[in-house]
């Protein structure tokens, strides 16, 4: 049976959709591409009709999350204090319980690191928010304290994720927040 280019179509996104969730929630190296297909209803042998590898679903689900977090920082960035709603979305205890649906950023990246795979997507994911976290700071260094931010954002979300004791991981998600917005008051 052939299908229509559209169902082809809404077909792609569904798997992109589906891998961009479990890539940041599982982890890219865990998360199969039978075990990914299957879940959608689809066999493992019509992955390669929508895709030329699994490193191009990677690059193509990290595209499609930083879309996602375009769209959430729009909102935060619009907002009275832009920095501290930021601040308080990312250091969040939803944030730290749901990484499927959150930034890629301290999932993804830190895999794709490790693994010699740097994407283009995640230059222009960070420099995104880079860009806005600057734009809210007054004064010198500003370039210079917004890669402090996030990259003190994205650690406290990573450690809080790792530790067993939930105590420690909300005390790590709380400090963080409180003494970044302190610091830029």
């Amino acid at each position: 049976m052939r299908y229509s280019q559209d169902h082809k179509a809404q077909t792609h996104q569904r798997i992109i959709k589906e891998a961009a969730e479990r890539f940041r929630r599982d982890g890219i190296g865990a998360t199969g591409l039978q075990p990914l297909m299957k879940a959608l209803g689809l066999t493992h042998g019509g992955f390669y009709s929508h895709f030329k590898s699994k490193d191009d679903l990677v690059e193509k689900a990290l595209q499609a999350a930083a879309l996602d977090l375009d769209a959430h920082c729009a909102t935060l960035f619009a907002q009275e204090r832009p920095l501290h709603a930021f601040i308080d979305s990312y250091l969040s205890e939803w944030h730290q319980t749901s990484p499927g649906q959150g930034c890629p950023l301290p999932t993804m990246c830190s895999e794709l690191g490790l693994r010699g795979q740097a994407s283009p997507t995640t230059d222009v994911l960070l420099n995104a928010r880079l860009g806005q976290v600057q734009g809210t700071l007054e004064g010198e260094n500003t370039a210079e304290r917004s890669i402090v931010i996030m990259s003190t954002l994205i650690g406290a979300l990573q450690l809080s994720r790792s530790v067993d004791d939930p105590k420690l991981a909300q005390r790590l998600l709380d400090v963080t927040r409180n003494h970044l917005k302190q610091s830029e008051d």
